[in-house]
């Protein structure tokens, strides 16, 4: 007897090459769909208009229904990969427009509004720009890691752009400061017309070195980063923001001292001392802030270490404060707030330190 005319088995159907398939084989015909195979068939694009059994046509619509509901905030997350990139540049666009503007010339006419508008203020507008630089720079980590887009390629531009704008841009606008104060409020004005040119060159080294520690520290974020955020609640050393924003926010404050109008005299001869003052303490926070980038001091990270979470009323109570301090007098509490950070790092390893001291001397 033939093996398709079995009595205990099924007849064979024919498929569109000629060979015969059981109907209970477990290999189907696929020109007949059923019901195991909407997966198959939904794969295709519009095929469930070609198909005739509307039960089927239901279940293909109901499938890829779910399907896009599945992968649908996936597909749009792959769509904006883009956007770390552009906050990316953004970041290094304003180190460099900040470099721009910190170089302008007062005296020098210029027919278009804007560039005189920069002119005027150019210090404040540098400043400005670094502080927006640190905006991107914190925009572009959270839409990577939103996006699910962590990448080597995006670290390493990420790091280029702060070299611009957190290490050549601060320390060029400090050095443009440093040189524009008029000489008659330098000691030495009386016998040197402007800087001595040993103060200019070391003032010049400070920012050099500046620099370099700013790449230095980049470099080896490079390559002790760890993606992810549950990896970023401290930093080895002053983060480049941090630093650049110390300079950056010390400006505004030198800037609001000398430029502001004063409608007592007493006041007035004290902010233009302090402003003073603030210019002769630059290079200092140039150079404290260069050496701090490249120091092995923990600096944790604000944001992920005291904010995230369920926080306290008491520390509620104390970013509000933050806050309405920072809408009455920015300038003050960004630089007051910066340099404060800045020095947080070997101020809590000096009093872990002399802790430590105390615990072993009892012990003993």
């Amino acid at each position: 007897m033939k093996e398709s005319q079995h009595p205990n088995r099924p007849a064979a159907t024919p498929t569109s090459s000629g060979n015969p398939v059981e109907a209970g084989s477990a290999f189907p015909n696929p020109l007949q769909p059923t019901r195991q195979q909407p997966v198959e068939l939904g794969r295709r694009r519009h095929q469930h208009k070609r198909i005739r059994d509307p039960e089927l046509r239901q279940q293909l619509r109901e499938h890829r229904r779910r399907r896009l509901r599945r992968h649908g905030r996936r597909a749009y997350i792959r769509s904006v990969y883009f956007l770390p990139s552009m906050a990316t540049l953004g970041n290094a666009i304003c180190g460099f427009a900040s470099m721009y503007v910190a170089s302008l010339d007062r005296s020098e006419p210029n027919p278009d509004a804007w560039t005189t508008w920069f002119q005027v203020h150019n210090f404040v507008a540098a400043a400005y720009l670094i502080l927006i630089a640190m905006l991107f720079d914190a925009l572009d980590g959270r839409l990577a890691r939103f996006t699910r887009h962590t990448t080597d390629f995006g670290g390493q531009l990420d790091s280029l752009a702060d070299v611009i704008s957190f290490g050549c841009a601060p320390a060029f606008l400090a050095l443009h400061l440093f040189k524009a104060i008029h000489p008659e409020h330098w000691p030495w004005a009386m016998t040197v017309p402007g800087i001595p040119p040993m103060v200019s060159r070391l003032v010049w080294a400070i920012g050099a070195l500046y620099v370099s520690c700013a790449a230095l520290r980049l470099a080896r974020f490079n390559v002790s980063n760890a993606h992810g955020e549950q990896h970023h609640f401290s930093f080895l050393g002053l983060p480049s923001p941090g630093a650049g924003g110390a300079i950056a926010a010390l400006v505004l404050m030198q800037q609001d001292l000398s430029l502001a109008q004063w409608h007592n005299s007493v006041i007035t001869s004290i902010a233009s001392s302090a402003a003073c003052a603030c210019v002769w303490c630059l290079p200092i926070v140039v150079l404290a802030t260069g050496l701090l980038m490249i120091s092995n001091v923990r600096y944790p990270h604000l944001v992920n270490r005291y904010l995230r979470g369920r926080r306290s009323i008491g520390r509620l109570i104390l970013v509000l404060a933050f806050v309405l301090l920072f809408l009455v007098a920015h300038r003050y509490v960004l630089a007051i707030g910066m340099v404060l950070y800045a020095l947080m790092g070997p101020a809590s390893m000096a009093y872990a330190r002399l802790r430590n001291r105390g615990t072993k001397s009892v012990a003993a």
